[in-house]
C-alpha cells in the first residue's frame, strides 16, 4: 500500500509537470510576456537561434546548481532528479510552442485572453505537484532554497526570486532590442495571478486529489494530538 501510494504521488507530479510546461508554452504563444521562471529563456530565445526549450533547460540547469552552492551538505539528492523532469519539462514547452505558434493570437484583447488561459494551465500544473508533494521543479525548489540558506518565509522568497529574475530579462531586453520584448505585462500578471488561482484550485480539487492520492478527505485527516 505504502508503495502504491508512492508510485501515486510520483505519477501525479509527472502530470503537474506537464501542464505546468503547457501553461508556460501557451503563454509564451500570447506574445505579452510569460512567467517570471521562464522570463530569461523566453527573452533569450528572441536574441539567439535556440529554443525557449533549450534556453529554459540549460537555464534551469544553472538553477540547480545555484541550489547546491547555496545548501552546500543539506542540498537533498533527491532534488538531483529535478533534471530528467526539467528536460521534460522543457521538451513539452517546446512541443507546445511549436504546435500553437500558427494559431498565435495577433488581436491585443485575444493575447491577454491566452494569457490567462496559459496561467490556468500553470496554475493547475503547480497545484497538482503541491499535492504530489514528491519533488519541485528548479524555479520553486530554487525559491526553497534561498527561503532555507537566508531564514526567509518561502513567500517572501518567491516574490523576490520571481522580481530578481524579471528585472534581468528586462535588461537583457532592453540591450538587445532598446525596448521589452518577451517580458511584459503579461509577466507582472502571471506573478500575480498565478498564486491566487492556485489557492482557488486548491480548494476546488482538494477532494478528488487525495481521492487519488489514497488519502482521507481534508476533514478526516488524522488531527496532531493538542
Amino acid at each position: 500500500m505504502k508503495e502504491d501510494r508512492r508510485l501515486r504521488r510520483w505519477l501525479m507530479f509527472s502530470v503537474g509537470v506537464v501542464f505546468t510546461a503547457l501553461g508556460i508554452g501557451i503563454m509564451t504563444i500570447a506574445g505579452v510576456g510569460t512567467s517570471p521562471i521562464s522570463s530569461i529563456p523566453n527573452v533569450l530565445s528572441l536574441i539567439f537561434p535556440p529554443s525557449i526549450g533549450v534556453f529554459s533547460f540549460s537555464f534551469n540547469m544553472l538553477l540547480i546548481l545555484f541550489q547546491a552552492i547555496l545548501l552546500g551538505r543539506r542540498f537533498p539528492k533527491i532534488w538531483l532528479l529535478q533534471i530528467p523532469f526539467t528536460l521534460v519539462f522543457s521538451a513539452i514547452i517546446d512541443l507546445t510552442v511549436s504546435l500553437l505558434r500558427p494559431a498565435a493570437p495577433q488581436s491585443y484583447p485575444f493575447q491577454l485572453l491566452v494569457l490567462l488561459l496559459g496561467i490556468a494551465v500553470l496554475a493547475l500544473g503547480v497545484t497538482i505537484q503541491v499535492f504530489a508533494n514528491v519533488l519541485m521543479l528548479p524555479g520553486e525548489a530554487t525559491v526553497q532554497a534561498v527561503s532555507l540558506r537566508f531564514g526567509i518565509r518561502f513567500g517572501n522568497a518567491k516574490v523576490a526570486t520571481d522580481a530578481v529574475l524579471t528585472a534581468i530579462a528586462a535588461v537583457i531586453s532592453l540591450a538587445a532590442f532598446h525596448g521589452l520584448n518577451g517580458v511584459r505585462e503579461g509577466t507582472i500578471l502571471a506573478a500575480i495571478l498565478t498564486g491566487q488561482v492556485v489557492k482557488l484550485y486548491t480548494r476546488l480539487l482538494d477532494a478528488p486529489l487525495r481521492h487519488i492520492l489514497g488519502q482521507p478527505p481534508a476533514e478526516e485527516a488524522p488531527r496532531p494530538a493538542d
